[in-house]
């Protein structure tokens, strides 16, 4: 059960209800009187706050507190692209407002259904109890990803929203300066210079460019458990346009397989009986788009490589002393391990 904001400590835990209230009143939401608000999570990424008034139970999505490197937490792209995706087969919450005014509750934020369901996390406490369930949480996930790329995104008015062209180079130089921002608050990665060098002298080329969720993996998706169907997508705050291999490298390389090994290998989930392996993944989306996943080590490597520095800019909030969650504490020995795991894959011709 959500614990009240106000009853939580830190300048993390409360929404300006103040503020908030008069935004609600100025765009003709709903009566205030009974305004009130209840944490869903905030800490290690965007805050996700459930704020009922009037009847209206919605969330509420605002970025995380203190200072912010530049494109991260962008949670107006996440209000657009969900904007640009209500009438899709792709499943999202409903946008009821958004606001890019920092006035109201200190930072932007938009407010959205309230969609309730399962969500498939690592501990195993979920509804895919069963090899023939995972196996359809297998299938259902490569077709949700290639419903999200059939998507005409110049047609739902996406136009704009990314420049496709060039798209792997630019992302890897964003991701480099996010790093080099980084450091000088945190340690010397050394490893992450190589992972770096390596991506950069193998580069693929990129398909015909699609709407990129930019962290499509199974923990973003919630299901109704009983139908066995994605009622929502979530955490759409890295979405542009480009390349459609990224969003699925980016899924692999949390997929649990029986071929990984511990040493920073990232996974949703356990690799339990029923999950098709990466190979069988690959194999399907590639029958499913017409695409080639030729280039797996790359965006596997690339994928690791995002994570670590979006890991040590979690730990750089730390060090600051921006955040108290014990969570980061874990990140001294996490980030390092995960700039190994990425140097390996460089290192090792596997799909």
């Amino acid at each position: 059960m959500s614990t009240s904001a106000q009853e939580k400590t830190g300048p993390s835990a409360t929404v300006d209800l103040a503020g908030l209230g008069r935004f609600i009143t100025e765009r003709k939401l709903g009566d205030i009187s009974a305004l009130r608000s209840e944490n869903i999570s905030f800490g290690h990424s965007n805050e996700v706050h459930l704020i009922h008034f009037d009847r209206h139970s919605w969330a509420l999505r605002r970025p995380p507190r203190g200072p912010l490197l530049p494109t991260a937490h962008d949670v107006m792209r996440e209000a657009r692209v969900l904007e640009a995706l209500q009438n899709t087969p792709v499943p999202v919450p409903r946008i009821y407002a958004a606001c890019d005014d920092p006035s109201y509750i200190g930072a932007p934020f938009y407010l959205m259904e309230y969609v309730k369901g399962e969500v498939i996390r690592a501990d195993g406490k979920n509804f895919a109890s069963t090899p023939e369930i995972r196996r359809v949480v297998s299938r259902v996930m490569v077709d949700l990803l290639a419903d999200l790329q059939d998507v005409d995104w110049r047609a739902v008015g996406l136009e704009g929203f990314g420049r496709p062209d060039g798209y792997l180079e630019r992302q890897l130089q964003r991701w480099v300066d996010q790093l080099e921002r980084t450091l000088p608050y945190t340690r010397p990665l050394p490893v992450m210079d190589q992972v770096k060098e390596w991506l950069r002298a193998h580069i693929p080329a990129s398909p015909t460019p699609t709407i990129v969720h930019g962290d499509f993996k199974l923990d973003n998706v919630m299901w109704n458990p009983a139908t066995r169907k994605v009622i929502a997508v979530f955490d759409w705050e890295m979405s542009t346009i480009g390349d459609p291999l990224a969003d699925f490298g980016w899924m692999l390389s949390y997929w649990p397989d029986p071929t990984d090994t511990s040493g920073g290998i990232i996974a949703s989930t356990a690799a339990e009986e029923g999950y098709l392996s990466r190979r069988e993944m690959i194999d399907l989306y590639e029958q499913r788009t017409g695409r080639a996943m030729r280039d797996f080590v790359f965006y596997q490597a690339f994928a690791l490589f995002k994570l670590a520095i979006i890991m040590e800019g979690s730990y750089s909030r730390f060090v600051r002393g921006q955040t108290d969650d014990p969570l980061f504490a874990g990140l001294t020995e996490r980030v390092p391990a995960l700039a190994d795991a990425a140097w390996a894959v460089c290192n090792s011709p596997r799909v």
